[in-house]
């Protein structure tokens, strides 16, 4: 189990400060991940990769010459936050464009997506590529909603060495999509991991047993079989991965990756037995490498990755580069980098708001404690929830992103914020503290919400339902989820149609409110009923089938004591 530590919350934050402390030749600190110590040219396309901790050396290990300029980290198996990708990427630009790499993961997709979309709106070009070579996530002709595993290295090294050589946004960009498209990976473990503070693994493997496909965030394998000898499991590993090889793969990049509690020699072992099995298949193994490149904590096991080189990939794959996790090639001459880094991120300013909008803005603020009060109390019945077949996490980032949201809005109300300004920091609050999915989406959720509404008018029923509709489209084009596919969405579409109906049709917003949580709470009850199509649990559909979705239940949980506090307060 994960041992050593102080408050579980503040882990990953003080792993990090101690991480970018050893290796300061390599990286700088700055508030949510590092950048590249070392000086940079101007016009150089910027490599930003990054998501939760818990995997190290991925991400902020990858951080160097020939490798990625900067690496954004989330909490523990947590996506980072909005507004931290975009405060990175604007320390980490030098005009060339930006790069974006991450696992395909839904709060990365969020996360990383939406921080795009300001960064474009800032004039700094950006372009988007999620690593999906875990072929137990998908199949092929799904491809592109696989998870992102070990390959990452594979494919940000392929980044890296084309942004160092002077390459321009597009073609770094296109290289890197190929490399994504010839890159495949496959696990097993044999033990699951656990988190800091938690007396239990996140999943346990039956002794004797091994699970196959398994996940990086503590997702259980999706089937179960005996342990074999290296042998046999070399021919496991490698017979998956060879039936994806293309036609005229002969040469081959091979990473064999431990998940953070496999030893070394173990991994050994093994590649003699893969690396016999590749000459078998008339593979030529180019710069292999063996060792942990990205874990899960404590688990015990490992996988195998694939890249399939050509003429464009190889010289990439070769190519020299110098981090903490990988060295290669020639010694890069660097020179330190000297600017000083300034952080945006200072308090937010308010425009002039009405008297009434600035009563309205307190009203939202009491809302929202009251909505954080609830999470905070449901935040074990949504852990578990979660946890039949997902990480367990969602009732903790209810919960923190909830509180942090809480105080973000008291602060604003305090400082005569008017109602649409109260919501929007709430709702960036909200992500930036919970992380993940379930913060991404209720960071994009309140601040889309929130454009319907003024700082200047007063709160009416007509701009509450109209916010709601736009909160839906903004998670829906962002999210790429729909109703059925067992989200927040599925309970999400009931509320919004019947909060519009009812509103249209002259309800009271009390009463109209209160429609639509009951629409939200019977939807989310339903959603035990479907099979997943996105998330974490995806791979797992047949353990969640007979269980509501968390994110659903939480959302109805939050629509009624909404309507609670509507009630209440319109008597």
């Amino acid at each position: 189990m994960t041992t050593i530590f102080d408050a579980p919350e503040e882990f990953a934050n003080t792993a990090l400060k101690g991480f970018a402390a050893i290796y300061s030749r390599y990286v700088r600190l700055v508030r949510g991940g590092v950048l590249r110590a070392t000086k940079v040219p101007n016009g150089k396309v910027s490599v930003v990769i990054g998501g939760g901790a818990g995997h190290y050396p991925a991400f902020a290990g990858y951080v160097g010459p020939g490798l990625a300029d900067a690496a954004v980290a989330g909490d523990v198996f947590a996506s980072p936050s909005t507004a931290a990708v975009a405060r990175i990427c604007r320390l980490a630009d030098h005009g060339g464009g930006i790069l974006l790499g991450f696992g395909n993961y839904a709060g990365d997709v969020l996360n990383f997506g939406v921080a795009a979309e300001r960064l474009r709106a800032e004039g700094i070009d950006v372009r988007i590529v999620p690593v999906t070579d875990d072929i137990a996530s998908a199949p092929p002709e799904t491809a592109a909603k696989r998870r992102g595993i070990a390959g990452d290295l594979m494919v940000f090294k392929i980044a890296g060495a084309a942004a160092e050589v002077g390459l321009d946004l597009d073609e770094v960009a296109r290289l890197t999509r190929h490399a994504n498209d010839r890159t495949v990976s496959f696990g097993v473990a044999f033990r699951g991991c656990t988190l800091p503070g938690s007396p239990q693994p996140l999943f346990n493997v039956a002794k004797g047993q091994m699970a196959l496909g398994l996940g990086i965030h503590g997702e259980p394998g999706i089937s179960e079989k005996d342990i074999v000898c290296a042998k046999d499991l070399a021919a496991l590993l490698t017979d998956k991965l060879l039936a994806e090889r293309p036609a005229g793969a002969k040469r081959v990049g091979a990473i064999l990756n431990g998940l953070g509690a496999t030893k070394y020699e173990e991994l050994f072992v093994l590649w003699s037995a893969i690396a016999a099995r590749l000459e078998a298949a008339g593979l030529e193994v180019v710069l292999p490498e063996a060792g942990e490149f990205v874990t899960s904590l404590d688990m015990q096991g490992c996988s195998l990755s694939l890249l399939w080189l050509d003429e464009q990939l190889e010289p990439l794959w070769t190519a020299a580069c110098d981090a903490p996790v990988l060295r290669r090639g020639a010694t890069f001459a660097t020179e330190m980098a000297t600017d000083v880094l300034v952080d945006d991120d200072s308090l937010p300013r308010f425009g002039d708001a009405s008297e009434s909008s600035k009563a309205d803005g307190k009203c939202v603020a009491s809302l929202i404690e009251m909505i954080a009060l609830a999470l905070r109390d449901a935040e074990e019945e949504l852990g578990r929830i979660d946890a039949l077949a997902g990480d367990g996490d969602h009732g903790q980032g209810m919960r923190r992103g909830s509180s942090s949201a809480f105080e973000a809005a008291k602060a604003a109300a305090a400082a005569g914020a008017g109602a649409a300004s109260v919501l929007a920091v709430a709702g960036d609050a909200w992500a930036d503290r919970a992380g993940g999915t379930s913060g991404a989406i209720w960071g994009l959720l309140l601040r889309s919400w929130s454009n319907a509404l003024s700082d200047k008018e007063t709160l009416d029923k007509t701009a509450i339902a109209k916010g709601a509709r736009l909160g839906l489209e903004g998670v829906t084009r962002l999210g790429r989820a729909g109703p059925g596919d067992k989200t927040l969405v599925d309970a999400l579409v009931p509320f919004v149609e019947t909060l519009e109906r009812e509103v249209t049709a002259g309800r009271s917003l009390s009463l109209a409110w209160q429609s639509a949580a009951t629409a939200a709470t019977d939807a989310a009850d339903a959603t035990a009923k479907l099979t997943p199509k996105l998330g974490r649990a995806r791979p797992l559909a047949a353990k969640s089938i007979g269980h509501p979705d968390a994110g659903a239940v939480s959302l109805a949980l939050v629509s009624r004591v909404a309507g609670k506090y509507i009630a209440d307060r319109q008597g």
